[in-house]
């Protein structure tokens, strides 16, 4: 069997947005991936599904495995033949122990390859407004950690040259021994008065940051009760904070937002929600699943260019309507004359992916537009194909058949209820609630006990009156309906309510 290879890569402080393009690909090629504690759950989603996924986080007094057993893991698994993906939080090189890790590895005899990624220690000063260097505060950055091999005899830091004001540091994993690290450094001559800044979870929307001196700071960090993971900035460029602070000041910041549609739709969704400052919660609770009478969708995509219009629902509908005409060995051109509608800038966006561009896009998006809008554009007895799913609603074929069309409705595919574990709990810990589909709002009902009860207090926010009407026929309260049927539509309804600190 051929020796399989190792890739470290560095996932970045927590944003999934700050992965490189290299380690996506990686991570898209992965045949096992060993990953941290600070590995973000979309960064480890990018794994194909039958990937091999172990976890071996490592947290301040808990360790899943001991340095030398992920060593020895990843050397078994890449003797096995398998491609491997070792995903490390923020760089494996700074501080991350992949550079014992890659002996291990050359040692064995194993093939490597290195992907850095953004180190906490620049990503997390800067999502607080803290640039590390500049040219009026400072000549220098030194990088430290704060926790030296505990084997060690007598600490390497030498405080006194540490202690120069003219240099900005850095500490990693410096909790636990703050007070004596700040102690050392004003015995050393470092100003009690230096600008101090503790940055815990830098980069995720539970980012807090906390400024004080050097003489006050592990006092501080003891009041707020600020836990690890989290990096220490000593010097000037820690008072730029009050100006250049961002990241806090997002529109969304913090707050935890669950997402109930199909988790191959919600990505999109989520990426917006992390740059808006805000906590995507993936709970799917629709799967798309093939239609019932496959034979029925063949049959209609080899005619489809009898049809005056075909009116495509969604994205999954264009999908599955293309994965059907590739098998049969067909391409677009076997639409002929046939016109193409779109519910939707988005299936508008998927038609034109596969080469067309859509006759009719309604300026709203909803049931009745549509079928204005082809009444418009049709003549009586045009035939017309609807291609959607089995649940969609029969507004749009009971108004068409009413003036004189002949309407084809082809179930392509299904939206059923999906089983997300642990539900209730996820969604007790989130600020809003959002759905975009009726089918996501029933299923939530059925799983969670008291749904009512349990969504009180939070903002329920709908995609359309439709969806809206679901949820209060399930007793929860609707606090934000969007005005355009989208997903951005959605989130510029959640953007115009103050929501709750």
């Amino acid at each position: 069997m051929p020796t399989g290879r190792v890739v470290l890569v560095g996932a970045g402080p927590g944003d999934p947005g700050l992965l490189t393009l290299k380690g996506k690909r990686a991570l898209e090629s992965a045949d096992a991936l060993v990953y941290d504690y600070l590995a973000a759950a979309p960064i480890v989603a990018l794994a194909p599904a039958d990937c091999e996924r172990i976890y071996v986080g490592k947290r301040a007094g808990h360790h899943t495995l001991e340095q030398d057993e992920i060593s020895a893991l990843l050397v078994e698994l890449a003797r096995k033949g398998k491609r491997v993906v070792r995903l490390k939080g923020g760089d494996p090189f700074v501080f991350g122990r992949g550079g014992e890790e890659a002996q291990a590895l050359h040692d064995a005899g194993i093939p490597f390859e290195i992907v850095p990624g953004i180190t906490s220690g620049i990503a997390a000063p800067a999502y607080a407004g803290i640039p590390v260097t500049h040219r009026d505060h400072n000549v220098a950055v030194t990088f430290i950690t704060g926790h030296e091999d505990p084997n060690k005899a007598f600490s390497s830091l030498d405080f006194e040259k540490l202690a120069d004001p003219h240099q900005t540091l850095v500490l990693y994993m410096a909790m636990g021994n703050l007070q004596s690290i700040a102690e050392a450094l004003i015995a050393h001559g470092r100003a009690g008065s230096t600008p101090v800044a503790a940055i815990r979870e830098g980069t995720k929307p539970s980012q807090a940051t906390l400024v004080a001196t050097l003489e006050t700071i592990a006092s501080e960090v003891e009041r707020a009760q600020l836990r690890p993971p989290a990096i220490v900035v000593i010097g000037e460029v820690v008072a730029l904070r009050e100006r250049l602070a961002w990241f806090e000041r997002s529109p969304l910041f913090g707050k935890r937002i669950l997402i109930t549609r199909p988790e191959a739709d919600a990505i999109a969704f989520a990426e917006r929600l992390w740059e808006l400052g805000a906590e995507p919660v993936l709970a799917p609770l629709v799967r798309i699943a093939p239609p019932e009478d496959a034979l029925a969708v063949r049959r209609a995509v080899e005619a489809a260019a009898s049809f005056a219009w075909i009116v495509f629902s969604s994205r999954n509908g264009v999908d599955a309507f293309f994965a059907e005409l590739h098998a049969l060995g067909r391409d677009a051109r076997a639409l002929g004359t046939t016109r193409v509608a779109a519910i939707g800038p988005k299936t508008a966006q998927r038609l034109a992916q596969r080469g067309i561009h859509a006759d009719f896009v309604p300026a709203r998006y909803d049931s009745e537009a549509v079928a204005d809008g082809l009444l418009q554009r049709s003549a009586a007895g045009d035939a017309i194909m609807l291609f959607r799913a089995r649940e969609a609603r029969d507004v749009v074929p009971e108004s068409l058949r009413a003036a004189g069309r002949t309407v084809d409705v082809v179930a392509a595919y299904r939206a059923l209820p999906a089983e997300v574990e642990g539900l209730a709990e996820l969604a007790r810990g989130c600020d809003v609630l959002t759905f975009t589909s009726a089918g996501t709002v029933r299923s939530f009902a059925s799983q969670v006990q008291d749904a009512p009860r349990l969504a009180r207090g939070k903002l329920v926010a709908c995609i359309g009156p439709v969806t809206a009407d679901a949820a209060r026929a399930c007793g929860l309260e609707v606090g934000v309906v969007a005005d355009e049927f989208t997903i951005e539509g959605l989130l510029e309804a959640l953007l115009a309510v103050p929501l709750r600190a």
